[in-house]
């Protein structure tokens, strides 16, 4: 229970023992409504004043118009006005809502962050305690329990607006767990009521491929045996079939999920390449960006959304879920994610096919083998990310299970030191060994982490270095039937009393089942082979994994570019949950590049900022031919002077493909 307390210059909020946080507003005065807040708080308090300030902390700063992330550098800013969230991170998390405008003074000591408005304002305060564990929703293990859930996913929005088409004003909904014993009937969280209505018939295939949409639009689910599904919004006159569920309902949920992001962003005066689309539909973006949801469902409904699909992103995620009870638990984190679901569909790949398709990737010849495991072609859709949450190996998309979402426990993304284990079991790869090392070493300049280096290590010892708290471990080895070759014979990863190793990379022959077994036992996510490599094919993956790990890739992305760097890149693959990021920040993803050589001696270069975690976020590229805004996943592509270009890609630190390969671009200015 938080206590508030007034203090001589402002307030405190507490827990009663050694977690709170000081308030200074000399000219406090509580009272007024509380306005819309993230709504996972555990108090909220509302009054006037004219100034305030929080003690040193990390501060993220969010128009909320707009979801757009506001960086706030060392001293004294401006902001215009508009309505702002403020969220400073401590024991007690605080979120602050205001109207600008205000000058903001931030200087990473007491104070910390001091607000200053040009007269008396009206301001809300949420606090959140963030020791307190994991929000959890249990229902029963049944069809109808899971529809309940599914509803109370959509309170995790803080607002109805279109400002909910931004990852900063979209909360991870809660986690969910079942008890037979409990009532289905019974909500099991308050979400908005936004006159959108599911009807869909009791099927746990129907109710995954449907939750997204349910998710985004906070879409009530009503449960009927003898419908078609469907869509409805009475209030607006909305009735739309979902005959096949899977296919509309992603169709529909990226049409007002996309048309919602450009509508923010033109109605905010955040014009990208892309909010133009809303004049050829015509749609005016500050009228509708003030309707209801229904009433903006309506409206998407009513245009040719076709005539723009093509010139708007690719969807960043696509999952392929088995419809089970068990399966249901990554539901939460599938779509925190906005990822589509799928029913899992698939044909058998034998290791000669599997082998063609790591060499047609590089334009090689057909030769024999056979996979260390059985993996299958799955039926992939639209998406730039595909998982793979069902029985089978899937090629092409990482294998996870709900063990991955469930050990998804907080990170040391954005801000804290990472720690990394680098360990050397096989003599024979100690080149990979020193690269890897100094790629971190010097990372270290940028992304404050630890790193230990071992070699030789014992059964016991191995299994001391996955069991400590890890935020990534890299071995370098071999792997045998029993597990990964150590000094003293093999450790198998089912042994461990626990992986607290949160990421992984096994760079070791056949080790997908040593992998799949670590994540059971604790860890989120881990790169991992399906068959033999070479010695050096496995050290050119290593390094460039290493270097785009660091850099600030999510796992699947780091790996489907390291694995350009050698002609069997399709034996190598990940396990867990392939959208987590190791370091950097989630919502401010790095960019990859395509360097191409076009006519007249002039150079071609695709900038690509496509990521998960950023999904409706905009992108900013200055190049020497102007400034482009896009919405992040569509590419920007300009062809510039090989003078011009050189002078561009000095500004950079990316990776890069040229000539079909992976390179970094210092490495390709070097080269132009």
């Amino acid at each position: 229970m938080l206590a508030y307390e007034s203090t001589g210059d402002g307030f405190r909020v507490g827990d009663g023992a050694d977690r709170g946080i000081a308030v200074r507003a000399p000219d406090w005065r509580l009272g007024g409504v509380a306005r819309e807040l993230p709504h996972h708080v555990d108090a909220t308090t509302a009054g006037t004043a004219s100034s305030l300030a929080l003690p040193a902390t990390p501060v993220t700063l969010v128009e909320t118009a707009t979801g757009d992330r506001i960086g706030l550098d060392a001293g004294e800013s401006t902001l215009g006005d508009g309505s702002y969230l403020l969220t400073a991170d401590a024991a007690v998390t605080t979120f602050l809502r205001f109207d600008g405008p205000a000058t903001v003074t931030y200087r990473g000591r007491d104070p910390g962050l001091a607000l200053a408005f040009p007269d008396a304002r009206d301001l809300t305060l949420g606090f959140r305690i963030e020791t307190r564990p994991e929000r959890t929703i249990t229902v029963p293990p049944t069809p109808a329990g899971i529809a309940v859930a599914i509803e109370s996913f959509g309170a995790a929005h803080a607002t109805t607006t279109v400002a909910r088409s931004a990852p900063a004003m979209r909360a991870r909904p809660p986690a969910l767990a079942f008890d037979a014993a409990r009532d289905a009937t019974r909500a099991a969280a308050d979400g908005p009521d936004t006159g959108v209505e599911l009807v869909v018939p009791p099927d746990l295939g129907t109710l995954f491929a449907v939750a997204p949409l349910s998710y985004y639009l906070s879409a009530s689910v009503r449960l009927d045996a003898d419908t078609t599904p469907q869509i409805l919004a009475p209030d607006v006159d909305v009735r739309r079939e979902l005959g096949a569920p899977a296919r509309d309902a992603a169709s529909l949920l990226e049409r007002t999920f996309w048309l919602d992001c450009l509508v923010r962003l033109a109605a905010a005066g955040r014009r990208t390449a892309e909010t133009g689309l809303l004049d050829r539909l015509g749609i005016d973006a500050v009228e509708t960006a003030e309707r209801p949801i229904d009433a903006r469902l309506r409206t998407y409904l009513d245009v040719s959304y076709d005539a723009v699909r093509d010139d708007l992103p690719e969807w960043p995620l696509s999952m392929y879920v088995d419809p089970t009870v068990e399966n249901a638990r990554a539901l939460p984190a599938i779509l925190d994610r906005l990822g589509h679901v799928y029913p899992p569909e698939s044909t058998a790949l034998d290791g000669r096919e599997l082998l063609k398709r790591s060499l047609d990737a590089f334009y090689r010849s057909d030769a024999t083998g056979t996979a260390a495991v059985d993996v299958v072609e799955p039926r992939l859709r639209d998406g730039r990310a595909h998982g793979w949450l069902a029985e089978g190996t899937p090629v092409d998309a990482f294998k996870t299970t709900p063990a991955a979402y469930a050990n998804d426990r907080a990170t040391s993304v954005d801000g804290d030191r990472l720690s990394v284990a680098v360990v050397l079991n096989d003599a024979a790869m100690a080149s990979e060994h020193t690269r890897v090392a100094d790629i971190y070493r010097e990372r270290a300049a940028d992304v404050p982490m630890d790193v230990t280096l071992r070699e030789e290590l014992t059964r016991a010892e191995l299994a001391t270095v996955f069991e400590r708290d890890h935020d990534f471990v890299h071995y370098i080895g071999h792997c045998e039937t029993e597990g990964l070759r150590c000094t003293d014979g093999a450790l198998a990863a089912a042994e461990l009393d626990a992986s607290n190793a949160r990421t992984f990379f096994l760079n070791a022959c056949e080790s997908y089942h040593e992998g799949l077994a670590l994540v059971e036992r604790g860890s989120v996510a881990g790169a991992v082979t399906f068959r033999k490599v070479l010695d050096e094919q496995a050290a050119r993956v290593g390094t460039a994994f290493a270097r785009l790990l660091v850099a600030g890739f999510g796992i699947e992305r780091a790996l489907r570019l390291a694995r350009r760097r050698i002609a069997m890149g399709k034996e190598y693959a990940i396990v867990g949950d392939g959208t987590h990021v190791v370091a950097g920040r989630e919502r401010d993803p790095p960019a990859a590049l395509n360097v191409e050589h076009a006519n007249d001696d002039r150079i071609t270069i695709t900038y690509d900022v496509g990521a998960i975690r950023a999904h409706g976020t905009a992108y900013r590229l200055s190049t020497p031919t102007g400034v482009e805004r896009r919405l992040r996943g569509n590419e920007a592509t300009v062809t510039l002077s090989r003078t011009d270009a050189r002078s561009f890609l000095d500004g950079l630190d990316a990776p890069t493909i040229y000539d079909g390969e992976l390179r970094w671009s210092d490495e390709v200015r070097e080269n132009l």
